[in-house]
């Protein structure tokens, strides 16, 4: 499980990424962009969630259009930190089955990244076949 993350010291990022014994929500099925860390996978399949990425379960590369596209296909909510999908979504209206825009700056800790989802996963279950923007004071969901 630690060979995913890429930044660092790879072991204690993911492994700061475990989570700590708490019982969380339902199983939810998610895609990370590929531009995405990594070790955000860690933490969602230690929730009991089901949890791929782009450039690991499925070929790195493709266009955002395509990993939208995959996402729909299986039922994935896309967690990003790409704001191209924003486009994609409210522009060229394409059909999702979610996206979560982790809005946080390039260098956020996976500590913040983490807590971030977590309130997202928590407060926001219900709406997650929306567009979700989080940043680190706040969450909206666009319509």
């Amino acid at each position: 499980m630690f060979g995913v993350c890429r930044r660092y010291n790879r072991a204690q990022r993911c492994e700061s990424a475990k989570p700590h014994g708490e019982a969380h929500r339902a199983l939810i099925k998610f895609l990370l962009d590929q531009s995405t860390d990594a070790c955000l996978l860690t933490f969602l399949r230690g929730i009991g969630h089901d949890a791929t990425r782009v450039g690991a379960e499925h070929p790195g590369g493709i266009s955002d259009l395509q990993v939208l596209i995959l996402a729909k296909a299986e039922g994935r909510v896309l967690i990003t930190d790409n704001r191209d999908f924003g486009d994609l979504v409210f522009r060229s209206r394409m059909p999702h089955a979610g996206v979560i825009y982790l809005r946080l700056g390039s260098y956020a800790p996976l500590a913040t990244k983490i807590a971030r989802l977590d309130y997202a996963l928590t407060h926001h279950a219900v709406q997650l076949d929306q567009f979700l923007v989080v940043t680190l004071h706040k969450l909206r969901v666009r319509h």
